[in-house]
């Protein structure tokens, strides 16, 4: 059996070093977004995730916040990975000095700005979505005024976080185009 540093060093072998971190990621949020998924299909939530989805309202901020980090938390991350891999194995040009400074800027603040927004969303939205369900499914039967309490304290990290997952954005684009416009082999 291969040690986890020899599957790690094959990874790279194929894809580069910075491609390799990026799939790794994807990973690590691909097995995070299994355990929300548990949570939303789980029959033993009360109130069920499913009961706070259809009941629309608040509860809508679960669905698109889960929608939203399954294709940005995952398959955008995933896919960032075959941005790396052309510029690494393509063009086979490494990332050094500052490059290399946006290329970790933008893994690590990508990463933590689009969980940290989409799970808030998520959160958000069970805990608003089931604060107005009926009481008798395990809500809390609030009125729009008071699911609006609940959930107003929200918004502003949500949009924290957002713009920290752009800033790694923006790094790893400024990181692209030094690093493919170096005079490097």
């Amino acid at each position: 059996m291969q040690s986890t540093t020899e599957v790690e060093k094959g990874i790279r072998s194929l894809t580069g070093q910075w491609a390799g971190r990026f799939i790794w990621a994807a990973v690590v949020q691909g097995a995070l977004a299994s355990f929300w998924t548990l949570f939303i299909v789980s029959p033993f939530t009360v109130p069920a995730a499913s009961r706070v989805v259809a009941g629309g309202g608040a509860g809508t901020w679960l669905f698109v916040g889960y929608s939203l980090y399954l294709v940005i938390g995952v398959v955008a991350v995933a896919v960032t990975a075959v941005f790396y891999m052309y510029i690494e194995r393509i063009l086979g040009k490494v990332y050094a000095g500052v490059a290399k400074y946006l290329a970790w800027t933008h893994l690590v603040l990508m990463n933590a700005g689009v969980a940290g927004a989409t799970w808030l969303m998520m959160t958000a939205g069970y805990l608003g979505g089931s604060a107005g369900l009926p009481a008798n499914v395990g809500g809390g039967g609030l009125n729009p005024g008071q699911i609006h309490e609940v959930i107003s304290a929200f918004p502003e990290p949500i949009f924290y976080f957002v713009l920290l997952a752009i800033a790694g954005v923006m790094a790893g684009g400024l990181g692209f185009l030094i690093s493919s416009r170096s005079r490097q082999p």
